[in-house]
């Protein structure tokens, strides 16, 4: 199944960044290299991509992270070659005679043809210009654009190898794909590295094994998540912060199954526009059963699936058509909007298995969705308490570095629905929102949605990466497509416009990010341990619970180390474990009715009475404080 992006135009291709033009080029000082210590090398594309760049090739060595030295040593002499990327017009006959001969992605003619160039060279459209590129003796079909001279590439790496297929299609030859990075200076490329590293330190995936927050079974199936009893605390923490501000800006919180009929889907334009990323569709076992006895194939099931011969159900990927179906199962008034719905849905996505990431990249997913259904004149004070609800959530987690795109329509484009003069009001109204935020944001046309314009919020971490976060959407489409109404106050039926919205987007995504920024060091009201008790020694257990059994009572998670080691061992364990605030107690603080607290990340905070240290920990938690 294919996976390959659209094929990029010549323009498109051209409008490459500065350090994009300089890792493209490093891409092909890196198949230099490659061809040079391997000459039978067959090499198919190598574009500059998130981080870096990459060259895919088909070679009969297996290339490992040993090969990178040999690599990168030769990668140095075709830097100090400083030769001249030398861009060569040719005709269609001439590109095709230099593949044939093998001299292209090569760095001479070889007895067989360059194959997957090729390939490429009868997927350029009749009329398109063709060009290769020289530096020195390798020659390769490139469109460009790329730096002046190898000797630009100076500040390079080559960073790991893996499996792709060939143009990201299944039924394609799996290749091998050489990553690498690129800077302008080599300060760059050594803050990028040192990045790296502690993005190492922070995965997700890693301390979440550690901290024993989820996991994954094979037997359960990729991309699906267990949540753990520590990963279930942080989980339920986030559901409750955010319910009680939803409680305070008049939502409703409703339930709705995680699938629905076919029809439901095809209505919203869900099926089969989007079916490459959904899962495959349920049918009734009554109709398999007769398309067996008939002795039908599967394309026969796909097609009657299609024309609606046969009904289905879907496990849901959208909470939205649910969502709108409980709006329209009411007489409503312009008196009753707007109305706001509001579930913690699951969704299920059929992700590739070579996409999946942790929980950053999952099949199964919940969102902190809702749907507000308003009138046109409430659109704007609606989009206000959207943005006003994503910036509690940003505030209370201490992410307060984050820029906002608008997403606006190209008015000389005819892909979107709905009046335009509601698409004035609807990008004017985001546009005062997004200004009373107070922070930089940037207009993108062309970039809404075929249903309206939309608001994303893009978070750096604490080591500088960003995630896209909450998004606020306008939709005037689905409204449509489902022929919503209410009565408006002239006693006729009005269109309502229906506002997507979600702080967190999807808990897993949001939980993964979360572990990464906070390095599993979660603020108390977070953590899934908040206090660990430790006595001295056994005569001072029953103090130990009695301490413990006060803290629970006051709201806090509270563990009593029981074993038998010395308290320094206690103590290295629950940093290991990341434990917010430890609790000593021996004959002096059992005496003096007092606690010996050490925090986290502060360190000694001294004997308190033990009064005032529940009372602490009781506010430390009410309070949601970093």
């Amino acid at each position: 199944m294919a996976d390959e992006k659209e094929r990029k135009t010549l323009d498109e291709r051209h409008q490459m960044s500065d350090l994009e033009r300089l890792r493209h080029s490093c891409a092909h000082v890196l198949a230099t290299a490659v061809s040079r210590i391997w000459p039978d090398a067959q090499f198919a594309a190598g574009p500059p991509v998130e981080g870096g760049f990459y060259y895919d090739v088909d070679l009969k060595h297996r290339i490992t992270p040993d090969d990178f030295a040999q690599i990168e040593v030769e990668m140095k002499k075709v830097v100090k070659e400083n030769a001249t990327f030398e861009r060569v017009i040719v005709s269609r006959d001439e590109a095709m005679v230099l593949a044939k001969s093998g001299r292209l992605a090569s760095v001479a003619e070889r007895d067989v043809e360059s194959v997957f160039k090729v390939d490429l060279l009868n997927d350029i459209p009749e009329g398109e210009e063709i060009s290769i590129f020289k530096n020195g003796d390798f020659w390769d079909l490139c469109a460009g654009p790329h730096v002046g001279r190898t000797g630009n590439c100076k500040a390079f790496k080559v960073m790991s190898v893996a499996s792709a297929f060939y143009k990201g299609d299944s039924d394609n030859q799996s290749l091998q794909r050489i990553y690498g990075t690129c800077f302008k200076n080599k300060t760059m490329l050594e803050e990028h590295l040192e990045k790296l590293e502690e993005a190492k330190k922070r995965d997700h995936r890693r301390l979440g094994k550690e901290m024993n927050l989820f996991t994954f079974d094979e037997t359960v199936g990729q991309g699906l998540p267990l949540w753990k009893p520590k990963g279930g605390i942080i989980r339920r923490q986030l559901q409750d912060f955010i319910t009680e501000e939803l409680d305070k800006q008049g939502y409703f919180q409703v339930f709705t199954p995680h699938i629905g009929k076919l029809g439901l889907y095809k209505t919203s334009g869900h099926f089969p526009y989007y079916e490459e990323s959904q899962f495959p569709p349920i049918v009734e076992r009554d109709a398999i059963k007769q398309l067996a006895d008939d002795d039908a194939k599967c394309s026969d099931l796909l097609n009657y699936i299609s024309t609606g011969e046969i009904e289905g159900f879907l496990l849901k990927p959208m909470n939205c058509p649910h969502h709108i179906k409980i709006f329209d199962s009411e007489h409503r008034s312009y008196r009753d909007l707007p109305v706001r719905l509001a579930e913690f849905g699951t969704v299920y996505r059929w992700e590739q298995s070579g996409e999946l990431g942790g929980l950053t990249r999952v099949r199964s997913f919940t969102q902190d969705d809702a749907h507000l259904f308003c009138t046109p004149e409430q659109v704007g004070e609606e989009i206000q308490g959207c943005l006003g609800l994503v910036k509690k959530v940003l505030s209370t987690l201490g992410m307060t570095d984050y820029a906002v795109r608008l997403s606006l329509r190209d008015p000389d484009s005819d892909k979107y629905v709905g009046d335009p003069e509601n698409w004035d009001k609807a990008e004017a109204a985001l546009r005062e929102a997004v200004q009373t935020l107070g922070v930089e944001y940037t207009e993108e046309p062309g970039e809404a949605a075929f249903y309206g314009p939309k608001i994303d919020f893009v978070v750096k971490d604490v080591i500088g990466r960003e995630w896209q976060l909450g998004t606020v959407q306008v939709d005037y489409n689905l409204p449509e497509r489902f022929n919503l109404s209410y009565v408006g106050s002239d006693n006729k039926p009005h269109r309502p416009v229906m506002i997507h919205r979600a702080p967190f987007g999807s808990l897993e995504r949001f939980v993964g990010l979360l572990i990464e920024h906070f390095e599993g060091k979660f603020p108390t009201w977070l953590a899934p341990e908040q206090v660990r008790v430790l006595p001295i020694s056994e005569k001072y257990e029953d103090e130990a619970n009695a301490l413990a059994k006060e803290l629970a009572e006051a709201g806090a998670r509270v563990s009593v180390d029981h074993a038998g080691d010395k308290i320094g061992a206690k103590i290295r364990l629950a940093r290991m474990d990341r434990i917010p605030y430890l609790a000593v107690l021996g004959a002096r603080e059992v005496e003096e009715k007092t606690v010996s607290v050490r925090h986290r990340d502060q360190g000694d905070l001294g004997s308190i009475p033990a009064n005032d240290f529940v009372s602490k920990i009781s506010q430390d938690i009410s309070s949601r404080s970093l």
